[in-house]
């Protein structure tokens, strides 16, 4: 199983992510952190991910060829991120065939109706349980 985790800004929720996979479900995943910025991807990369990359193309590319994606819903909307996410990066994610494992914690003007203020910790690790449900169908 390819899982893409992908962040931008300072990365701190895509590192979160991956070290709560890595914490429950050890090295078998491969994941892969791409990051909307190099600052992202390296934060990423310290926190256990297997290969990183940064940009628009290799998040074009990156998300059309793992199984699943893990990300804020920042990364389904163009020009969030104070500008990083560019249209293109979202509509690859938009349009990937992987499934989609988002948490619903945005800086922009968008309000996910329906949805409980979780904080961060208690969201990854709801996300990391149902990666390792999914994990354990494969």
């Amino acid at each position: 199983m390819r899982i893409m985790v992908m962040d931008g800004q300072g990365g701190g929720i895509g590192a979160t992510l991956i070290k709560g996979l890595r914490e429950t479900m050890g090295n078998d995943l491969e994941i892969l952190a791409l990051g909307t910025n190099s600052i992202a991807t390296s934060r990423m990369m310290k926190a256990g991910a297997n290969r990183g990359a940064t940009g628009e193309n290799a998040i074009v590319r990156t998300s059309q060829v793992v199984d699943i994606i893990i990300g804020p819903i920042a990364i389904l909307m163009a020009n969030t991120m104070m500008g990083e996410v560019t249209p293109g990066m979202a509509e690859a994610v938009c349009s990937s065939l992987a499934r989609k494992f988002i948490i619903p914690l945005t800086q922009e003007k968008v309000r996910i109706v329906g949805i409980t203020d979780e904080p961060l910790p208690h969201l990854v690790n709801e996300v990391v349980k149902l990666i390792e449900k999914e994990y354990k169908h494969v």
